[in-house]
């Protein structure tokens, strides 16, 4: 690249910087931003074949979100905790410019099986002969990386780093506010459930308020946790309710309900009823996630057993009809919680499954929409209301 050639591409960069710190920040779209870098540092002559932005988050479950950007697409990705002490993390370029705090610029040509990280092997088969890596700064201190590879023959020219390098103002400004409220709102989802993190996000769940709905709620309560925490230490304990939380959320989650609630070893979930005619739907998703448990819980348990672990049981109990969330408390510390009768009815019911033998019992109102699938167990009387109810145990024989 001849000089005049490098000044007319810098005036593209300054032009893009502008645009990424103003349409590209106000876009909200990371996809939009990520692309439009990579096509403006492509037509200025910089050879990319494919570009990775790596972003951290504030999460417990997820440490990392991103975007990879190719020719023939852009897409984003995330990162699990678990993935950052795998050989896919450790010794590659987001390791190696984390910590020593500057950029990293590798040919990909010669390498060492033995000796390279697998991501350098992998991209060099596909093609790539040149790789650089370099860190994004954020106003709140945190960094967040950035690869780039090519598959020119001659590799990146200095100028052509010099064009990647000078982009980072502008990407920092679209992406800062962009990963904040990711951030936040994943956040939110984690700790509030998908419903109240939005109406939380959206600012229409203050002090006081409270969202009321239709729903079938269901209950799960982790039997023997008590004795489970005399005999065990905090570590088994704590792998237990881990094990036994992962097959609830998935369960429910698979069948598109909301988890909203961990109560010590219970969970509350809601499956919302948008309709009169979404209410046998939702009835019966609530049903397949209390089989996805059983299920669930039979694996883990095949799994407990062969490491030496007591199994686990579970109850849940099913009811549909009103419920209302919000956030309650001081003006300087809130909690989010759930209240209605048909919270009420649903714990009380789970309740019942210690008495009455069945894991999973459930109110006439979800056995009449799932008849095939329920027998009944005679009335029982049920702390709040006047007069004894039917109740019905699942036939675990169809799960």
């Amino acid at each position: 690249m001849n000089f005049g050639s490098y000044l007319a591409a810098m005036d593209t960069i300054l032009q893009l910087n502008d645009w990424m710190m103003n349409t590209g920040r106000r876009s909200g779209d990371p996809i939009k931003v990520v692309s439009q870098l990579c096509s403006t540092l492509t037509n200025a002559g910089v050879p990319l074949w494919r570009v990775n932005i790596g972003q951290r988050f504030a999460n417990p479950l997820l440490i990392a979100w991103g975007i990879i950007w190719t020719p023939d697409g852009t897409e984003t990705y995330d990162v699990t905790h678990a993935r950052m002490l795998t050989d896919g993390y450790i010794g590659s370029a987001f390791e190696y410019i984390s910590l020593h705090q500057r950029p990293l610029h590798k040919s990909l040509l010669g390498l060492d099986p033995e000796k390279d990280h697998v991501s350098y092997i992998e991209f060099a088969q596909a093609g790539g002969t040149d790789y650089y890596a370099t860190l994004l700064d954020y106003g709140d201190g945190s960094q967040h990386g950035c690869t780039f590879a090519t598959q020119a023959a001659d590799g990146f020219t200095p100028e052509h780093l010099a064009m990647i390098e000078s982009t980072k103002t502008g990407l920092s400004c679209a992406l800062e506010p962009m990963t904040m409220r990711k951030s936040t709102q994943s956040l939110l989802r984690t700790y509030l459930g998908n419903g109240p993190s939005e109406s939380v996000w959206n600012g229409t769940i203050q002090r006081g308020e409270r969202t009321t709905l239709d729903a079938v709620v269901m209950f799960t309560d982790l039997r023997g946790f008590t004795a489970l925490s005399d005999v065990a230490s905090e570590e088994e304990v704590f792998d237990a309710l881990n094990g036994y939380f992962d097959v609830v959320v998935q369960s429910v989650t698979e069948a598109g309900g909301d988890v909203l609630k961990f109560m010590g070893d219970g969970i509350l979930s809601i499956f919302a009823i948008e309709g009169s005619a979404d209410r046998n739907l939702q009835c019966c998703q609530a049903v397949s996630a209390a089989k996805g448990v059983l299920t669930g819980l039979e694996q883990l348990n095949e799994a407990r057993t062969n490491g030496d672990k007591l199994p686990l049981d579970v109850g849940v109990g099913i009811n549909v009809g009103q419920v209302s969330y919000g956030n309650i408390g001081s003006p300087g510390r809130l909690d989010f919680t759930v209240l209605g009768g048909a919270v009420n009815v649903a714990s009380r019911v789970e309740g019942l499954t210690k008495s009455i033998g069945d894991r999973v019992l459930a109110t006439q109102m979800v056995a009449k929409e799932v008849p095939h699938l329920f027998t009944s167990r005679g009335h029982h009387t049920v702390r709040g209301i006047h007069h004894p109810i039917e109740i019905f145990g699942l036939l675990e024989a169809v799960v």
